[in-house]
């Protein structure tokens, strides 16, 4: 089953700094058939004006996934880590047992990023955080952060949580493909480009939430950047 759910269509808030949508229910936006898709419980599509961000504020029991698709992030938080994570590149908050943490945009152009929060398969870990500088992307998905069993020995990112991210570019004409286990399925977005899943066509942020399917065959359709969360259904 391929279920898109068009950027347009989305949860939508803009004040004079942040420029948001939302993929599932968050803050104002509701809708109960918007909930989460499995462990997978936000999915938002910021846009961070120039020096401005996200002050102190907390979190509990949540991996935070940060992927940034423009500019960059610099994150700060209640346990003394500091750090940049640059367009490409994946931060990851384990705010178990409770963080307190802000995120800026220090440059002077827009930053553009996905949050993604997957609710942890154990509350109450010591809570962390950690970002990774991946070679740019090419010629497929690769696991940018896990805590499947299958990516135990990789060195991606660490989640508390059975679920993946995955991240590539693909030129135009490229297909990929990628398993799903019995049970599990994948909410995926093109962060720019357009694709097809499994025949369907997805236009640059539309969701597409994929269940009961053995495989994703993702074809790029122009040069295409795709990001995928892959979870228990």
């Amino acid at each position: 089953m391929i279920d898109v759910r068009p950027f347009a269509r989305l949860g939508a808030f803009r004040n004079d700094w942040l420029d948001t949508h939302y993929h599932f229910s968050f803050a104002d936006y509701h809708d109960p058939a918007r909930m989460g898709f499995g462990r997978l419980r936000v999915w938002n599509d910021d846009e961070i004006a120039a020096g401005t961000g996200f002050d102190p504020h907390s979190h509990r029991d949540m991996e935070i996934v940060t992927y940034v698709r423009k500019g960059a992030i610099t994150h700060r938080d209640s346990l003394g880590n500091e750090g940049r994570t640059n367009a490409g590149d994946v931060q990851v908050m384990h705010a178990g047992t409770g963080i307190v943490h802000a995120e800026y945009n220090l440059a002077k152009t827009p930053t553009t990023l996905f949050q993604i929060w997957i609710l942890p398969d154990k509350r109450g870990v010591v809570p962390g955080w950690d970002m990774r500088s991946f070679p740019k992307l090419g010629g497929g998905l690769s696991v940018f952060a896990s805590g499947r069993e299958a990516d135990a020995a990789s060195d991606a990112l660490h989640l508390y949580a059975d679920a993946a991210l995955l991240a590539g570019t693909l030129a135009k004409g490229e297909t990929v493909r990628v398993p799903l286990a019995a049970a599990r399925g994948a909410y995926l977005v093109p962060a720019s480009g357009s694709v097809t899943v499994n025949g369907v066509s997805v236009g640059a942020r539309d969701g597409v939430a994929v269940t009961a399917e053995p495989e994703l065959v993702i074809t790029a359709n122009d040069d295409a950047e795709v990001v995928l969360v892959d979870v228990a259904a």
